[in-house]
C-alpha cells in the first residue's frame, strides 16, 4: 500500500487538520458528499476534513482497493444516531500527495445529518469566512 494512503488511514478521522494537511497537495481538490461543490487548497480542505473527523464517530476503513495513484477506501461510521457507509476516492500526484479527494456516502439521512453538523461547525469557525472570500 502507498505510504500516503497508510498515513491517511491513521489520521483522517482524527479531526486534527494540522496532521491532515501533511498529506494534501497544495492545490488539492475535495468533493464532499453533502453538496455539489469543490473545495480547493490545502488549508481549506484540511479544515473541512478536520471537522468531518470530529463529526464522525466509530469510524473505520473496511476495505482498501487500488494501486499507483488511484485508490478507493470503503469506510463505515456513525453521524449522530445514523449509521453510514461510504467510499473515499483518492488520486495521488507525482509526489505522492493527495491531489483529489472525493467522498460518496449513503444513506441519504446520514448524508443530511453530516451536512447539518458540518454547517453548524463551519458557522462557528472563523477560518471559513476567509476561505469563502478566497473562493469568490
Amino acid at each position: 500500500m502507498h505510504p500516503t494512503i497508510e498515513r491517511m488511514m491513521d489520521i483522517v478521522a482524527s479531526g486534527e487538520d494540522e496532521k491532515i494537511a501533511t498529506i494534501l497537495a497544495e492545490q488539492v481538490k475535495f468533493m464532499p458528499p453533502t453538496y455539489w461543490a469543490t473545495w480547493t487548497g490545502r488549508a481549506p480542505v484540511a479544515a473541512v476534513l478536520g471537522h468531518v473527523g470530529q463529526v464522525f464517530s466509530d469510524f473505520r476503513y473496511r476495505r482498501v482497493m487500488g494501486d499507483g495513484k488511484d485508490w478507493a477506501l470503503e469506510f463505515q461510521c456513525r453521524i449522530g444516531e445514523f449509521d453510514a457507509v461510504g467510499v473515499d476516492l483518492i488520486t495521488l500526484d507525482d509526489e505522492g500527495m493527495i491531489e483529489t479527494f472525493e467522498v460518496v456516502m449513503r444513506p441519504h439521512k446520514s448524508v443530511g445529518a453530516l451536512r447539518d453538523a458540518m454547517n453548524a461547525r463551519v458557522a462557528t469557525d472563523a477560518r471559513f469566512l476567509e476561505f469563502r472570500k478566497a473562493l469568490a
